[in-house]
């Protein structure tokens, strides 16, 4: 990193600005709440922090929360698939991470809701040289760092919809990503998928090489990666702190496509990652700021179709939309937030 380059703003005096200037002006984003809307209802607020950096936004928000009214922000560290059980438990109130293990808790019951959508992509899938398409994997050996982690969840899906069966057609092993990286660059497993900011860590080293990229590849470049969920009993007894906390979150989710270098400075002094330019790299890549171009609504039903198919949830998508989602905040917000 240019060190002389880096004698950058404070994290609150660059995200006023983000607020006041370029996302006000050139993004179209209110610097303060309407006039006249009430305060939260809570002045707490718990965010989960995971190691993946494709949830940026969550991170770059943190003082855009303060301004929304929420003046005891935690961020709640959650190692692999911790966040949704933590959503589910009520021991985070609202987060940004992968949809599709979100559409298996609500399969499950569980008390969580979807409440819009944060960027497309972010994960990819990485093979040696035996593999160059989805089908080569049948047979082979994939890594994944849990069964039923984001990365497993949604490698069964897209298996699913080139017509191979998840549970039958390939191997599955669990192994720390760091654990896979070395074993992919030995060898000794044939794939595996994985995120943010360690994708971009292989591309450098040139380890293995990348066989889908759903940041640009079809179909799964259509639909939203990562979304907005909240905890049930949350928005149900704050629907205020909701609304505010989804805006801060958005406009966090702007500033990425703004100002990356900024933003990326943000995501590591949370200790998330120390790798600075990889994550520049990502923010870049990714499509940061553009929410409101994707249906959230067909990103459920898509995800809920592909795992149904899988065998992994019982429930149909129409179920999953009408029992797991609530738009409201959206739409309202698509609203303020004119472009």
């Amino acid at each position: 990193m240019n060190r002389e380059k880096d004698k950058r703003w404070s994290r609150r005096e660059f995200l006023n600005r983000a607020a006041l200037a370029g996302a006000g002006t050139v993004l179209g984003l209110r610097s303060e709440p309407l006039a006249g809307e009430p305060p939260p209802e809570t002045t707490r607020l718990r965010l989960a922090q995971s190691t993946s950096t494709c949830q940026a936004a969550l991170y770059v928000a943190e003082e855009l929360l303060r301004t929304e009214g929420f003046n005891d922000v935690t961020y709640v560290k959650q190692p692999g698939t911790g966040t949704y059980k933590s959503l589910a438990s009520g021991e985070v109130d609202i987060s940004v991470t992968f949809v599709a293990p979100f559409i298996l808790e609500l399969d499950a019951g569980k008390p969580i809701v979807l409440l819009g959508g944060a960027h497309v992509g972010c994960l990819e899938l990485f093979g040696t040289d035996k593999v160059h398409s989805l089908r080569d994997l049948k047979g082979k050996t994939v890594a994944v760092t849990a069964m039923g982690a984001p990365g497993h969840i949604f490698l069964a899906a897209m298996l699913t919809h080139v017509g191979l069966n998840p549970r039958q057609d390939v191997r599955w092993v669990t192994h720390p990503f760091s654990e896979s990286v070395r074993l992919l660059a030995d060898g000794k497993i044939d794939a595996f998928m994985i995120v943010p900011p360690v994708t971009q860590e292989l591309r450098a080293k040139k380890i293995g090489h990348v066989v889908v990229n759903t940041t640009v590849d079809r179909p799964w470049s259509q639909y939203f990666c990562c979304m907005i969920a909240a905890n049930r009993e949350f928005v149900k007894k704050n629907r205020v702190a909701t609304k505010r906390a989804m805006r801060a979150i958005l406009k966090g989710d702007a500033m990425c496509a703004l100002e990356p270098e900024r933003s990326a400075k943000l995501v590591v002094d949370k200790g998330v990652t120390s790798e600075y330019d990889y994550v520049v790299q990502m923010m870049n890549e990714l499509p940061y700021g553009k929410w409101r171009e994707y249906d959230p609504e067909d990103t459920v039903r898509f995800y809920s179709l592909r795992l149904n198919e899988a065998g992994m949830i019982k429930s149909s998508p129409q179920k999953i939309i009408s029992q797991g989602t609530d738009w409201r905040f959206l739409r309202e917000l698509k609203k303020e937030l004119k472009t």
